[in-house]
């Protein structure tokens, strides 16, 4: 899904014009891209929480030449899925459940039962 998609998706389901879907989606965005810069940690329940975390310098190679890079320090942002989202993202119907069940071996009998 694309920012794109996203604003498409809000602007159907919230019944608003694309312009105030864009606006809504770009707020959020750039309001998450604020806090991160300023250190601080994003806590969104049932979702996940963003937060950055920093890298140490390194000696790196340039991979065309071989040559010795110094990598600087950096921060990196790191999002992290709450148990709800991970569950949601694994959770199979029950129609998925069936046909991702093994067969049972040729020649065996049925379960009783």
């Amino acid at each position: 899904m694309t920012k794109a998609d996203l604003i498409d998706e809000v602007s159907r389901l919230a019944e608003l014009t694309r312009k105030d879907s864009e606006v809504i989606v770009e707020t959020i965005f750039d309001s998450v891209v604020r806090s991160l810069r300023a250190g601080d940690k994003i806590e969104i329940r049932g979702f996940g929480s963003f937060r950055t975390r920093q890298r140490r310098p390194r000696v790196g190679r340039n991979p065309k030449t071989g040559e010795r890079v110094e990598v600087p320090a950096k921060k990196i942002p790191f999002f992290k899925p709450s148990k709800e989202l991970k569950d949601l993202v694994n959770e199979t119907t029950p129609d998925a459940a069936v046909a991702a069940a093994p067969a049972p071996p040729a020649g065996s009998a049925p379960p009783v039962g």
